[in-house]
């Protein structure tokens, strides 16, 4: 398993698109962090950044390289090794040149920048929401056998959850807004790990008006306390759920 981990990290490491990656967000968060003389304003800035870009990023990449990695995928196959554990071994190495690449791009920036214990939760934030993605687009390759059509899942995905979500749920609201809906609302907003990750760094920030409407239901409901420990916990049933079905359904596959 190591040895797999190590030769995916490596292969990533030296791969382009994640130099790239990596440069555009340490410069968007060193401009971002340097030309805002508010430390609240500059996180929420970066925070919109990282919401935009790490899962679309991060969903996209690893769906493209898992296909593009299918003959090396066949001839571990043919070795005597569990399917599940070469399985979680290239999520793992692909998550972690991801997170490397968002740890050295905003983490130093913010690090050296903007210290704070909201920076610490947005990098927390970033890290989960690569994590989560990586493990989406793991279940899309286990899912799809044309590649054509996993891309386009995983873009579909993407958009889902970055900016179709937020507008069924203003429907929602709006809709049966003569009803009590909060608590509702509340296990809604759970289905949505970007709107988790969204309200992770606001319960640490003291800007209610930037809160949103779910944002300000978690804050009077649970506080800023359990508010945090239930959007970490619900995110990491988002990264168990798509790798623990993805591993079933790897095991039937036939590639």
């Amino acid at each position: 398993m190591r040895t797999i981990i190590k030769y995916v990290l490596l292969d990533l490491l030296r791969n382009k698109t994640i130099l790239v990656y990596t440069l555009i967000l340490a410069v968007l968060a060193v401009s971002v962090l340097s030309m805002s003389g508010n430390s609240s304003k500059g996180l929420l800035s970066l925070l919109n950044i990282t919401l935009l870009f790490v899962p679309i990023i991060s969903i996209l990449f690893a769906t493209i390289y898992l296909f593009n990695s299918v003959e090396f995928t066949e001839l571990l196959l043919a070795h005597p090794i569990k399917r599940r554990i070469m399985l979680i071994a290239e999520f793992t190495g692909v998550a972690l040149a991801l997170a490397m690449a968002y740890l050295l791009g905003v983490g130093l920036p913010v690090i050296f920048l903007n210290y704070s214990p909201a920076s610490l939760t947005l990098l927390l934030s970033g890290l989960f929401l690569t994590l989560i993605f990586t493990g989406l687009a793991l279940a899309i390759f286990v899912v799809f056998k044309d590649k054509t059509k996993g891309i386009g899942a995983a873009i579909i995905t993407a958009l889902f959850f970055t900016l179709l979500f937020d507008g069924l749920l203003l429907s929602f609201i709006y809709s049966f807004s003569d009803y009590p809906i909060d608590k509702p609302l509340l296990g809604m907003v759970s289905l949505n790990p970007v709107d988790l990750g969204r309200i992770l760094v606001l319960l640490q920030l003291d800007v209610a008006v930037m809160m949103g409407y779910s944002g300000a239901l978690f804050k009077e409901f649970m506080g800023s306390v359990f508010g945090s420990l239930y959007s970490v916990a619900c995110m990491s049933l988002w990264v168990i759920l798509p790798l623990w079905y993805a591993m079933r359904k790897f095991d039937r596959k036939d590639l």
